[in-house]
């Protein structure tokens, strides 16, 4: 059982820069991904960004050129610098552990309960 917790949201305006954190109760095997996922209301779940163990690294569209994941082993965390922030990027920003199936993808077995982040304009 692994229990994920995120902290680092809050209220921002657009332009700005925040850095979620996720962190586990314990070490994530090696076999498993971590995974940032967005949702605001009336719209689904968004896929972020997620990094595996062995530090390959995938980003969502949206992502791309401005947000960075990242891992420290040490610490059994997980963040995620996000730059340049836009008012569509407002959300509950979870994240989510789990094991590699098959060739690619990923079984996300655990969740946290999400930090909020705010863009206002």
């Amino acid at each position: 059982q692994v229990q994920l917790i995120e902290s680092g949201g809050g209220s921002v305006q657009a332009g700005e820069s925040l850095t979620l954190s996720c962190g586990a109760s314990g070490r994530f095997p090696s076999n498993y991904a971590v995974g940032w996922f967005r949702q605001s209301a009336g719209t689904d779940r968004e896929f972020v960004a997620r990094v595996k163990m062995n530090g390959d690294i995938h980003y969502g569209d949206s992502a791309k050129g401005r947000f960075t994941i990242s891992r420290d082993s040490v610490k059994n965390t997980v963040y995620l610098q996000m730059n340049s922030l836009k008012p569509e990027d407002t959300g509950l920003y979870r994240c989510a552990a789990g094991p590699t199936v098959g060739a690619s993808q990923i079984r996300y077995d655990y969740w946290g309960r999400g930090t909020q982040v705010t863009v206002s304009s």
